[in-house]
């Protein structure tokens, strides 16, 4: 029978295989092994303490493994049996999964990819250039303004801010047909092919009906907050709901003690997102060098018939951080600038326009 191995990280335990068999009963079956009365249970079902590596700084590596058919080929039943109950564990973190080939071909990944995403902005050869509709407070007209200039700077995918969703100052039903307005003007203004990408957010309801919206403008794509309207939802949504390419924003991400290349890299491409927003090195946060590359092989590497997804570095990026960003993920990425861009104020034009040329200057050697 096929199983899912799943690998932790535990911290310093002097009974670590002790420690590593509870982790493993806690995820199967959250019951003593002494009240499990059927012997299929106790040969099949009970997880399995694969192997224990010890980490050069006293921590061990542990790899247990769950039988496939406790999953259900399920996004919420697949997050709950790798880190359900042991996430609320403090010396435990998850690090990987790998998932069997019968498992696995219950998530189709990506509906458009990195491909998917170049066709739509004609963007070949090079790193795609996005940025974000900010401050929140500006009203329906005012964004649409900003991204109207935005557009004119030759971006290829302009974004709301996670941020501005449905609020009264710029609900949702005005601003997105004003700013797909705006920005196709600018388009066919410049001959360019410039996405807005709007957030759609909320709970159910709203959800459907934001979706409604974006069919009827024929909007691009859209930006998603997984870890916000939930993984089962996204899954579904990126599937099911929606027809164009979505982008998946980090937020809320932090929130849990999953390695960014498991859950920004592998998850939530498995889960569908055409695009993954992540926090660079040197940004804003604290991630190393090496973690936010790991990301982005994970997005873009083998992984079966799932399509690639397209690595987004972004985080407080500014312009001289373009020669590094296209060092670290070469082509097949998008670089996301929105406060580095919008500082520029009346000079806006040009700084987009210089950091598209950065963009599509070749990488030194």
């Amino acid at each position: 029978m096929d199983r899912v191995n799943i690998i932790y990280r535990v911290e310093r335990n002097a009974n670590i295989r002790e420690r590593a068999k509870a982790i493993a009963i806690e995820q199967s079956v959250e019951v003593p092994l002494a009240a499990i009365t059927k012997q299929r249970v106790l040969d099949e079902i009970v997880g399995r303490v694969e192997r224990i590596e010890d980490l050069p700084d006293g921590a061990h590596r542990v790899t247990i493994s769950l039988a496939t058919e406790t999953i259900g080929g399920e996004t919420a039943q697949l997050m709950s049996m790798i880190y359900g109950n042991i996430s609320l564990a403090e010396d435990v973190q998850i690090l990987d999964v790998d998932l069997p080939d019968d498992l696995l071909a219950a998530f189709p990944g990506p509906r458009f990819g990195i491909d998917g995403l170049r066709k739509l902005t004609q963007a070949h050869g090079r790193p795609l250039t996005c940025t974000a509709l900010k401050p929140q407070g500006l009203d329906s007209d005012e964004l649409a303004d900003l991204a109207y200039r935005l557009a004119l700077g030759g971006l290829d995918m302009i974004k709301d801010d996670h941020g501005i969703t449905d609020q009264a100052y710029s609900p949702f039903a005005e601003r997105v047909p004003k700013i797909q307005a705006a920005v196709a003007r600018a388009n066919r203004e410049t001959g360019g092919h410039c996405a807005y990408v709007p957030s759609v957010a909320g709970g159910p309801r709203k959800l459907r009906e934001h979706c409604r919206i974006v069919k009827e403008e024929g909007v691009d794509a859209v930006l998603l907050i997984p870890m916000i309207i939930g993984l089962p939802v996204f899954q579904e949504m990126t599937a099911e709901w929606l027809d164009v390419p979505v982008l998946a924003h980090p937020g809320f991400g932090g929130a849990q003690r999953m390695a960014p290349p498991l859950f920004f890299g592998k998850l939530l491409r498995l889960f569908g997102a055409d695009a993954v927003i992540f926090v660079n090195h040197l940004g804003r946060f604290t991630w190393p060098r090496a973690t936010c590359e790991a990301t982005a092989a994970n997005l873009t590497g083998a992984m079966r018939h799932v399509k690639p997804a397209l690595p987004v570095p972004a985080g407080g990026m500014t312009l001289d951080r373009v020669p590094d960003m296209k060092q670290s993920y070469g082509e097949d990425a998008m670089f996301l600038i929105g406060g580095g861009l919008l500082t520029a104020r009346d000079n806006l034009l040009a700084r987009c326009r210089e950091f598209v040329e950065m963009v599509k200057q070749p990488v030194a050697a």
